[in-house]
């Protein structure tokens, strides 16, 4: 049986979901299905934006205690599918739905400016993936939230191979396989694990499984196994050496690797790991039987490793997906620490990364939109005729490095106060190490930007062949585009900014990484009323 009632987390999987059948029957006429698509965003982020008073109240966790779960349909007998909201899925579907409508904008500017094909499938898949999102952040036990976690895999196969080139598909089936293969072997087995040791799937604040370790059912060592499971199962965190197919999702369009590479598919695998470690361990639980120390090297190791590949990268997606890879660690290192004040850090720096994140994403795009550039040699004075691009470019990059006044340092903070709290001297020096490297990536592309002279026209028309977004670009689609992209390389030297849908939102998510330095109690308050929840 299920229940069709209208209650705010169900209407937030729903609007995306009534949205994508709007935009596909709208599909002809371009400027209407981009208008349902920012409407779809808009009534989406209205209802998000509803449910976070209740969240914020004082006695929420004894409401949330006794509350019953939101059921939708039972799909085994005693396993459904239901949702209950709280602090952690809250922040994420605030960054999802708020992050959404900027990334709507911006697909305007760059799908039209690209002159992209199959437009309408893209915003379709955009809308399903954001209703899994929702699914994901809202989930009111463990089976909902695989559910979910599948759907959002699936939802975004299609846009990493968007382009339909040879490239785009071999890399679409290493994302899809890497995913799928993780979730179905490890999470899946955890799962079932869980659900046979303790006959119970839901979220409890400081986990599950104390009854079942007290009464000697669960041995510390399969205790052990089990996170294990979870960790690795989780392949959207992209520990290493699950890390692949991040870089591999580079080949989609910029759209794509701005919300899904910096904010939901790479945050719905560090928020499950975070949900996992909270609601279903238990961090006292994994103090107590040491089942969780691995993964601060794990994380640490895949920090420092990825952000050093980064170092040797110079196309500048590649460059931002090893960054990601390197920040998701950061999420989980501080998950790890399981202290309380290192899981507000956690939860803190899944909002501070999306911002800084999809700026430089955003930004990444524009450049190529604007002057068909994709390698980082090549960006040799383009500030001057980019200031927006770039400007945003830097306070992203400053964000990602850590420094004052924007979101990194926020995160930053509250983790290296954990790391004192713990007295964890090996996190102290992961998070020195990668800071020093994430200026050593960034900081000059920024220089490059600003302060080297652009190249002379005679070198331009030397260096005018045809570079891909991901080398894959030329082989456009059809006759039209590449008569468009001849045209883009003849004035490759004259460009100015990208079309404005596209400058407006990255400002906009420039000027909002600067502002949650300022104004970040809503995510403090929310990351601190998930601490509260611990027993």
């Amino acid at each position: 049986m299920i229940h069709l009632d209208l209650s705010p987390p169900l209407l937030a999987i729903y609007i995306p979901l009534v949205g994508a059948l709007l935009i596909s029957l709208a599909g002809r006429w371009p400027n209407l299905r981009e208008a349902v698509t920012l409407l779809t965003a808009g009534a989406l982020l209205w209802v998000v934006a509803g449910i976070t008073p209740k969240l914020l109240a004082p006695d929420f966790w004894a409401i949330y205690a006794k509350a019953p779960p939101l059921r939708i349909v039972e799909v085994l007998p005693g396993v459904w599918l239901e949702l209950k909201v709280e602090p952690l899925g809250m922040l994420f579907a605030l960054i999802a739905s708020s992050l959404w409508i900027l990334n709507s904008l911006y697909s305007i500017g760059y799908m039209r400016g690209n002159h992209e094909h199959n437009q309408t499938r893209f915003y379709v898949c955009f809308a399903l993936a954001i209703s899994s999102v929702m699914g994901l952040a809202f989930a009111g036990n463990l089976f909902t939230l695989f559910v979910f976690y599948e759907a959002l895999t699936l939802t975004t196969y299609p846009l990493v191979a968007h382009k339909g080139t040879a490239e785009a598909i071999r890399s679409a089936r290493t994302y899809l396989g890497i995913l799928v293969a993780t979730s179905v072997c490890f999470l899946l087995a955890g799962i079932v694990g869980t659900y046979v040791y303790t006959g119970d799937m839901a979220f409890r604040p400081g986990g599950v499984f104390t009854r079942a370790l007290a009464d000697g059912r669960l041995t510390a060592p399969a205790f052990g196994i089990l996170f294990l499971l979870y960790m690795y199962g989780i392949g959207k965190a992209a520990l290493m050496p699950m890390h692949r197919w991040l870089p591999a999702a580079m080949v989609a369009p910029t759209p794509v690797s701005a919300l899904l590479h910096a904010v939901a598919v790479v945050k719905a695998g560090v928020f499950s790991v975070l949900k996992v470690i909270v609601y279903v361990f238990g961090p006292a639980a994994l103090v107590r039987y040491g089942a969780g120390e691995w993964l601060i090297y794990v994380a640490g190791f895949t920090i420092v490793a990825a952000s050093s590949v980064a170092l040797f990268q110079d196309n500048l997606k590649r460059r931002l997906a090893y960054s990601t890879v390197s920040q998701l660690s950061y999420v989980v290192i501080a998950a790890a620490l399981l202290s309380p004040l290192s899981i507000t850090a956690a939860a803190l720096h899944i909002a501070a990364h999306a911002f800084g994140k999809i700026t430089l994403f955003f930004a990444a795009g524009s450049i190529y939109t604007a002057a068909h550039k994709t390698e980082i040699s090549q960006l040799d004075g383009i500030g001057r005729k980019m200031p927006f691009t770039m400007a945003a470019f830097t306070i992203g990059s400053l964000s990602m490095i850590g420094l004052p006044p924007t979101a990194g340092f926020i995160s930053k903070w509250y983790l290296l106060q954990a790391t004192w709290e713990t007295d964890a001297p090996f996190v102290l020096v992961v998070v020195v190490l990668s800071t020093l490297l994430n200026a050593a990536y960034f900081l000059p592309i920024v220089y490059r930007a600003f302060f080297v002279a652009p190249p002379s026209r005679e070198h331009l028309k030397h260096l005018s062949s045809a570079d891909g977004e991901f080398g894959d670009e030329t082989s456009h689609h059809g006759h039209d585009a590449h008569h468009h992209h001849q045209h883009h390389h003849g004035d490759h030297g004259d460009h100015g900014e990208a079309p404005w849908p596209i400058v407006v939102a990255l400002c906009c998510t420039a000027a909002a990484t600067i502002a949650f330095f300022f104004y970040s109690d809503l995510a403090i308050s929310l990351a601190t009323q998930l601490r509260r929840g611990l027993p």
